[in-house]
């Protein structure tokens, strides 16, 4: 059968259910650059034995490490990678997916890979102690990450003899062998005990037929054994009476406070056809003018509010509200409570009513029939899990369903939310704890919520500056999409004069009533000093924070937009239903001068941006490693710790006539791209002259120099770091922004990357995040390495990455020719690869004109360049990068308990500021 599809989706579905019960849903996309395939098994860590916590999750590991048919380890992944493909997966509580993306011409191949995974892995007992320490190092990369603490305090709360307490992650402890008992024996059990054809889903995306895409189906899936397991079922609550009305006081890692309201309910996912969950969430979390959010904005106690959110299984469901926290919010919990059960009231007497649930129809209704085309591997992987909780009709507009307003399913779960129904989690600095969890540590504080603060929440009235939502005045109305006078794929310059340039492009090809606007304001102004790069990113965060309320209803209704500051001003972006894009942008230019800030917001906004980089630090080292790269190489983009010496510093009077003086002189670069008609984007143009105009003269745009490592050999610079792992970052350089230069830097990725992977990281067992990387720095092209270990300091990291460049050539000579080509073949489809949707082409003409690419032929360019590439190139370039003799830059970090080693020898740059002025920038 073929489910329902959207409209604008002219793609082929059929469902089918094989032999052996394996669910199937088959799409035919005869306009696809990739053909994609995701199957996901019904199992998760919820089934890990009490004495093997982490079981499936060492199992989807262990799957990828060869089967019967194709033995070698690596193999799968090189031969993905080969082929301009891509591979993944990911172990839940109840299901663990695989999937993968790869060239049209390679699918039926790449099928017969994945296929075995099911069918006959090896399972191989010499790679289980490795891999067994791959899933430790994963575990040990999150033990300073606030959100998985957080989530094994949640564990240690609930009904112990729910298999949610269980740790999902797994370490060298839970995968230890056993007396009488092996890893790899109970592996090869759980294996067979629980992956089995009936409890599978599997989505195939391809331009092949439906027909061909059958036979395949059942050629290669078809043995899967089904061993007749039926649904697992979960009998045990999650929540005892006993495990609720508490209060859970934690303690993070990073500077943050968050205040989590949880209210369990029974499960939702038969309703996803009315979607009551999210017709409520809509209401609380509404952040526009009345709303909960800003009242408590007001008083200084909250900059966040989400609502709806919280884990979720087959026989639980929690419905959470979570609240970001001001520190003067910590002290007013119970009055932050108190309001949202006012809130509450509020809704129960005035919100339930039939247009407010219509016009968020209306909203999903519009986003359903003009669905984008994502890409391949998204659309399996998203669609896969829909198999097992949808009705077959509906696996793919299930996800936008409002079918019917049914208000007392709607008001039955609204009384739930009530404080006799409630569990409270305080996470911020500070607070009294008496307790660790297990695995990660993290101190808290389980106590009972006092009967009386119940009962004074529940007698809560609404505050009188509470207001329901109004109808919504962005809800676009013009939703037929125009044909452009001309069919052109590149966008036309209608202006260009001194400070102001607008390009064009009315989209022919996706037909869809929207549009991406993006508008790059280039100030020197706000780049001229560190202190003024912090100011004008303290200036977006207030703008943003200003406008907040104010174009809240316009995100509801369909329509994005995002500010952000960079290198040489900041930019605003729109995207979503054209109709009603300008109205928003004429909001938003019209509140950009900010007047007099708030004070209050003013300490707060910035108070969070100085948390914000405050907790830079305490990211994971590989992360810190790539800020201190760009921060030492781009001068307009400080280190987090010098912003934060000046943002320390700033007054609020300083703040209107830094504003002022940023649109003194500005060049404004416009890209209207989508449905906007010329004349249209030329009334844009005027749209922003006229809120510019009283203000601003015309300026240049920004210099965003880039300095060069060119002829100083090897750089290091060493970066403290408190974590238990060391981390090592590895970085060469282009001289040129040349095509052929690009070509070299994309292919040796191209090739490097998954052998690199498989050797540091599964072979040598290094550490979990190992990876190579092309990583272009303004318009330059730079090849990166990188690892995080929990077992080896820098030097023995370094030693590694050396050896396996120093070898690569000779591995490159042992390529056969047939290899060599396909591996070319693979990056020249990646670089071809038509834009998915309308987005992905906004974002890549926009890039192109950050770049100055004009032409918006860069891409083919170096497609071209990369086909004339023969395997000498290839090799002398990489012959280039040999340790110790090239122009490179190093970054590490040492993990406490690796010895410091003397032996990495190169330039010291000890002082940041001094390097800065000694090396030479490029043109930019």
């Amino acid at each position: 059968m073929s489910p329902y599809a959207s409209p604008n989706d002219h793609r082929q579905y059929h469902y089918l259910t094989l032999a052996n019960r394996l669910k199937v849903l088959l799409i035919c996309d005869p306009e696809t650059d990739k053909s994609a395939a995701s199957l996901a098994v019904n199992t998760g860590h919820f089934d890990d034995p009490a004495d093997r916590q982490g079981m499936a999750h060492f199992l989807e590991h262990m799957l990828f490490l060869g089967t019967r048919t194709f033995p070698k380890p690596g193999e799968y992944q090189q031969f993905m990678n080969r082929h301009g493909g891509s591979n993944n997966a990911w172990t839940g509580t109840e299901f663990t997916n695989f999937f993968f993306d790869i060239d049209n011409a390679y699918f039926e191949q790449g099928l017969a890979r994945f296929a075995q995974f099911f069918i006959c892995p090896t399972l191989a007992p010499e790679w289980v102690d490795k891999e067994r320490n791959a899933v430790d190092s994963e575990y040990r990369l999150k033990l300073m990450d606030d959100v998985r603490r957080s989530y094994q305090v949640h564990k240690e709360t609930v009904n112990p003899a729910h298999p949610f307490t269980k740790f999902s992650v797994g370490n060298l402890d839970t995968l230890a062998d056993l007396p009488g008992r092996s890893l790899h024996g109970d592996l090869v059990a759980f294996y067979e005990r629980h992956y089995s054809a009936d409890r599978m889903a599997l989505v195939m995306l391809s331009p092949e037929s439906i027909a061909t895409q059958l036979t395949w189906c059942e050629h290669f899936f078809g043995p899967i054994v089904d061993r007749n397991l039926g649904e697992p079922a979960l009998t045990e609550p999650l929540y005892r009476q006993e495990d609720l009305g508490l209060r859970i006081d934690l303690v993070p890692v990073k500077e943050s406070r968050r205040l989590s309201l949880t209210f369990p309910l029974p499960p939702v996912d038969a309703y996803y056809d009315r979607k009551p969950l999210t017709f409520l969430s809509h209401l609380i979390g509404y952040e526009g003018n009345g709303s909960l959010l800003s009242l408590l904005k007001e008083k200084g106690w909250v900059n966040q509010l989400a609502a709806g959110g919280g884990v979720s299984g087959s026989n639980f469901k929690d419905f959470g509200i979570n609240f970001g926290l001001t520190p003067a919010g910590v002290d007013h919990v119970d009055e932050i409570i108190g309001l949202l059960f006012g809130y509450l009231k509020l809704i129960q007497r005035q919100g339930l009513a039939p247009w407010r649930y219509v016009e968020k129809q209306q909203v999903l209704e519009s986003a359903f029939r003009f669905q984008e085309r994502g890409k391949a591997q998204d659309t399996v992987a998203g669609l896969v899990l829909n198999l097992f909780l949808y009705r077959p009709e509906d696996l793919l507009y299930g996800d936008y369903m409002m079918r019917e307003y049914d208000e007392p399913l709607i008001a039955r779960l609204l009384a739930k939310l009530i404080p006799h129904n409630l569990r409270v989690t305080l996470v911020a600095p500070g607070l009294v704890t008496d307790r660790l969890a297990r695995w990660y540590q993290t101190p808290y504080k389980v106590s009972t919520i006092p009967e009386a603060s119940k009962i004074r929440w529940q007698q809560c009235e609404p505050d009188s500056a509470l207001a329901l939502p109004e109808p919504n005045p962005f809800i676009a109305g013009r939703l037929e999409p125009r044909t452009p006078a001309i069919a052109a794929d590149q966008p036309a310059c209608l202006i260009d004069r001194p400070g102001f340039r607008l390009w064009h492009l009315h989209e022919h090809q996706f037909k869809v009533p929207k549009g991406n606007l993006y508008i790059a304001i280039d100030s020197e102004h706000a780049v001229k000093s560190p202190r003024h790069i912090a100011m004008a990113r303290l200036a977006v965060e207030l703008l943003s924070d200003h406008l907040n309320a104010l174009t809240y209803p316009a995100e509801l209704a369909g329509l994005g937009y995002q500010m952000y500051a960079h290198q040489g001003g900041f930019t605003i972006t729109l995207s979503g239903f054209s109709d009603k894009q300008a109205l928003l942008l004429d909001m938003i230019l019209g509140n950009r001068t900010l007047g007099y800030p708030d004070p209050a917001r003013f300490a707060a906004i910035k108070q969070q941006l100085v948390r914000n980089w405050e907790n830079q630090a305490k990211t994971r080292p590989i992360n810190q490693l790539f800020n201190q790269l760009t921060s030492l190489l781009q001068p307009n983009n400080p280190p987090f710790e010098q912003l934060l010496r000046h943002l320390r510093g700033v007054e609020i009077g300083e703040m209107p006539a830094f504003v002022a003086q940023l649109f003194r002189e500005v060049h404004v670069e416009t890209l209207v791209h989508g449905d906007w008609q010329e004349s249209e984007a030329l009334a844009l143009a005027a749209l922003l002259e006229r809120h510019l105009a009283p203000y601003s003269q015309p300026g240049s745009e920004t210099r965003r120099p880039l300095l060069s490592i060119q002829d100083r050999g090897t750089l290091i610079r060493q970066h403290g770091c408190e974590h238990e792992d060391s981390a090592l970052l590895v970085y060469y350089q282009s001289r040129t922004t040349r095509a052929r230069d690009l070509a070299c830097f994309t292919l040796a990725n191209h090739i490097m990357s998954s052998t690199f992977f498989h050797e540091l990281r599964t072979r040598q067992q290094l550490g979990y995040v190992v990876g190579a990387g092309n990583l272009p720095l303004n318009r330059h092209p730079g090849l990166i390495f990188y690892i995080q270990s929990p077992v080896a300091g820098p030097q023995v990291l370094l030693d590694a990455v050396e050896q396996f460049i120093d070898l690569f050539p000779l591995a490159m000579l042992e390529f056969s020719e047939q290899q060599w080509q396909e591996s070319k073949a693979g990056l020249q489809a990646q670089l071809s690869e038509r834009d998915a949707n309308l987005r992905s082409r906004g974002q890549r003409l926009w890039v192109s004109i950050g770049n100055k690419d004009l032409g918006f032929d860069q891409r083919e360019r170096v497609c071209e360049e990369v086909g004339r590439l023969n395997r000498a190139d290839l090799v002398r370039f990489v012959t280039q990068l040999r340790s110790r003799t090239s122009d490179r830059l190093i970054l590490c970090s040492y993990g406490q308990g690796h010895e410091h080693d003397e032996r990495i020898t190169g330039q010291i740059i000890d002082d940041t500021g001094a390097f800065r002025l000694t090396a030479q920038p490029f043109d930019g």
